[in-house]
């Protein structure tokens, strides 16, 4: 019994919160506005870049010709860098990563991280034994070795996300070779982008 009466004190609490939201939305509508919509969330969450999976979207052209004064950029075209480092990247180790599921954005396993490597130039990669058919199988077999840039995903929990590289990319990415990189060590750490849902 106790319990019930803490949780409507929560949904009291929650209501009386509310109101002044609701009262600035009924302000800002106007008089004679009774067909205008009310945008809660103008851009994407958590300063994560515009398009990718956790973005907040909207249909209606005419809102957004109205922000466009308001907009603080999301629409300039962003390099991989720049929208990981949107994504508030974080150390993880690399020991950690290896195992790890990556997934699409229908949540379906692409394949697991096999190992990190780092590029002649630099640039880290995420090596995922790929097939079309199956990824969430974790054994090799039938399975082509894909490097997928640390940019184009983002840890959420126990798992990758792979928000700017779809599966269509996977199937046209070449095969890694072994001489394209160098495998860092399980105690080497990197920075690897935030998911959220």
């Amino acid at each position: 019994m106790l319990r019930l009466h803490f949780h409507l004190i929560g949904l009291l609490a929650l209501a009386l919160a509310a109101l002044p939201l609701l009262a600035r939305a009924a302000d800002s509508a106007g008089e004679g506005a009774a067909n205008a919509t009310v945008r809660v969330a103008a851009g994407p969450p958590h300063g994560l870049p515009a398009g990718t999976r956790n973005s907040a979207k909207t249909d209606d052209k005419s809102d957004d010709a109205a922000n466009a004064d308001s907009d603080d950029g999301d629409d300039q075209v962003l390099t991989p860098a720049q929208k990981m480092q949107k994504r508030f990247p974080q150390p993880a180790r690399v020991g950690h990563l290896i195992g790890l599921p990556v997934l699409d954005d229908d949540d379906s396993t692409i394949g697991y991280i096999q190992q990190v490597v780092r590029a002649p130039d630099g640039k880290i990669s995420l090596i995922v034994p790929y097939s079309p058919w199956f990824g969430w199988l974790r054994s090799g077999w039938d399975k082509r070795p894909v490097a997928v840039p640390i940019e184009a995903v983002t840890i959420l929990a126990r798992q990758l996300d792979s928000v700017d590289m779809s599966r269509a990319d996977y199937d046209k990415a070449p095969t890694w070779q072994p001489s394209q990189g160098k495998p860092l060590a399980p105690e080497d750490k990197i920075l690897v982008a935030l998911g959220r849902r």
